[in-house]
């Protein structure tokens, strides 16, 4: 949580790592995971059901159905884009050959070629794993020129209590360098929860952005309709880069990425629904099911610890004594037998592992469950590995009357 009197954070990426736009010595961070990530066209269709201006466009699954797309766009240009969840499109190769995650053309004949060479094909980028990444759709969106890029965001922010817009005249490239390099084209309006954006702060934020005329007024009303969507979805981030002029005289919001926040899935089905999981780790979705903080390294010492402190914590110390863990696992508190089983089994499953650590503090966990789980897991899984068991608090005597049954354990 920021403690920062004067930072604006931004959070990006699937870590939601924060960068203070205004940094302080004061200031500190700790964030939370966020794990829904939508593709392009999934947060394009949530803005524009709140009415904000985004290109024209359609999704297909088929070559032949992008070039259907393309023609009922009837527009002078077109742009078809890979959904994948990764960044760098642009610039990836598929293993088809084609080069480029994203092109530009103006007949319509063409965006059925390149999408027979990019659906059903992987696409490798700086963020995808080496071998890339399977596009299953793409989107087929009208094109249009920009003649200005600006940058526009409402994200929360713990030390204003509450949410926060920032804006800047330099859109189109990395707001963290215009931060560092032109810190006075950053600027901040502080929402009030419950009053919303007032009019003369959205039309402020629209001059600082640069718009002049009848565009100062219409960009004012793109801003409050992205607040709108930010409080429909409950959304920890609205960031829009970039935030556009047309030379016809549009603002229309060119790429968006959406932060959600996962205590609200309960009452964001819908959203939360549209996650595409089949790009995340088998593990780490498998894991998700049994409410398990699960990520996997690259070592050969599985962790099982209760807690996302102890659990870097423990990841430390073996690396400190020279060992290497094979992954992050934080059973959490309020655990379950069943959910200690299916963990020893994700864990037993990477071939990697050649042992298992087990660190329990019983301040939020029952210790007997811990003990109930590991001695099932024992039985069932024919464990073959060396385990080493630490369980210490509450109902700490209790198991040991239990006593782990293994010949390797420790």
């Amino acid at each position: 949580m920021a403690t920062c009197a004067s930072a604006l954070c931004v959070h990006a990426g699937r870590e939601s790592e924060s960068l203070c736009l205004a940094p302080s010595p004061q200031c500190t961070w700790s964030s939370p995971r966020r794990w829904l990530n939508l593709q392009e066209y999934q947060s394009k269709k949530l803005m524009q059901e709140s009415g904000v201006a985004v290109q024209r466009f359609y999704v297909a699954g088929t070559a032949s159905e992008a070039l259907e797309a393309a023609k009922r766009l009837n527009a002078k240009e077109i742009v078809l884009k890979a959904q994948i969840l990764a960044g760098g499109r642009g610039k990836g190769v598929f293993d088809s050959g084609l080069k480029g995650g994203v092109h530009l053309t103006k007949d319509p004949a063409v965006v059925g070629e390149l999408a027979n060479k990019m659906l059903g094909f992987n696409l490798t980028t700086k963020q995808t794993p080496k071998d890339g990444v399977k596009v299953k759709t793409v989107m087929v969106a009208e094109a249009l020129d920009i003649s200005r890029e600006t940058y526009f965001a409402i994200l929360m922010d713990r030390s204003c209590n509450g949410p926060v817009m920032v804006g800047s005249p330099q859109g189109g490239m990395d707001i963290e360098e215009v931060a560092a390099s032109t810190p006075e084209l950053i600027f901040k309006e502080v929402i009030d929860i419950f009053e919303g954006v007032r009019d003369e702060q959205a039309l402020r934020m629209a001059a600082n952005l640069g718009f002049k005329g009848p565009l100062q007024r219409q960009a004012a009303d793109q801003i409050k309709r992205l607040y709108d969507l930010f409080l429909k979805v409950d959304a920890t981030q609205v960031e829009v880069n970039p935030l556009g002029e047309t030379p016809e005289g549009q603002v229309v919001c060119f790429d968006a990425k959406i932060n959600f926040d996962d205590n609200a899935e309960f009452r964001q089905k819908a959203v939360f629904a549209m996650d595409d999981m089949t790009e995340s780790d088998p593990t780490e979705t498998e894991a998700a099911k049994w409410d398990l903080k699960y990520i996997g390294l690259d070592g050969n010492i599985a962790c099982f610890v209760n807690g996302a402190g102890l659990a870097m914590a423990t990841c430390d110390i073996i690396d400190l004594h020279g060992g290497k863990p094979a992954n992050f696992l934080d059973l959490g508190g309020g655990v379950k037998e069943r959910q200690v089983y299916e963990a020893f089994k994700l864990l037993t499953a990477d071939p990697k592992v050649e042992a298992i650590l087990v660190n329990i503090f019983g301040g939020i966990v029952n210790c007997a469950i811990i003990a109930n789980g590991i001695t099932k897991a024992c039985r069932e899984l024919e464990l073959k590995v060396p385990l080493v068991v630490r369980l210490e608090g509450k109902k700490k005597k209790k198991k040991k009357k239990k006593q782990l049954r293994h010949p390797f354990c420790f």
